[in-house]
């Protein structure tokens, strides 16, 4: 559906100069990626090892992230319908062992379909885990709604990105 493995929110007035600084940064980290899409806000990468790439960013001087604010890799995309998020939720759940603590996060973009007010509900009784932490999770089902594909990661706390917010 879509071969981008890494999105990176940035400052839509600043798209030009957000470019250049997603590949100035990946540069720094030793690592290549190619970017397959800018839009509202949004970039859609494409690279080897995101998970990696995403580690890597905490060596980066965050003097830098003038334009990006979150980075984080994608497993798997699907369709925008709740039946093909919960299958692809289905399958990547099965990374949450069954003593770890775990939350899902939800965002929607350009949605072209109307949602239900209770998505998120829907979406986690995909899960069969247990152990829910809003707080403090061992892993993160993070679902990114954009237009309709839909990005779904299972991700570890520290393979989320978040540049330093400026004051």
């Amino acid at each position: 559906m879509a071969d981008a493995n890494l999105l990176i929110t940035f400052d839509p007035v600043h798209e030009e100069s957000a470019k250049a600084e997603i590949n100035a940064i990946v540069k720094e980290t030793g690592k290549k990626a190619k970017l397959v899409k800018t839009e509202e806000g949004l970039a859609e990468i494409s690279t080897g090892n995101a998970k990696n790439l995403v580690k890597a960013l905490k060596d980066v001087d965050k003097g830098k992230f003038k334009y990006t604010f979150y980075w984080w890799p994608v497993d798997q995309w699907c369709k925008s319908d709740i039946k093909d998020m919960q299958n692809c939720i289905k399958k990547i759940q099965k990374g949450i062992g069954t003593e770890e603590k775990w939350k899902m996060d939800l965002a929607k973009r350009k949605a072209t379909q109307k949602y239900p007010k209770d998505l998120i509900i829907k979406l986690t009784d995909a899960v069969d885990k247990q152990k829910v932490d809003l707080k403090n999770p061992e892993k993160i089902i993070k679902v990114e709604i954009i237009a309709d594909k839909v990005a779904i990661s299972l991700l570890t706390p520290d393979e989320i990105f978040a540049a330093p917010m400026k004051g």
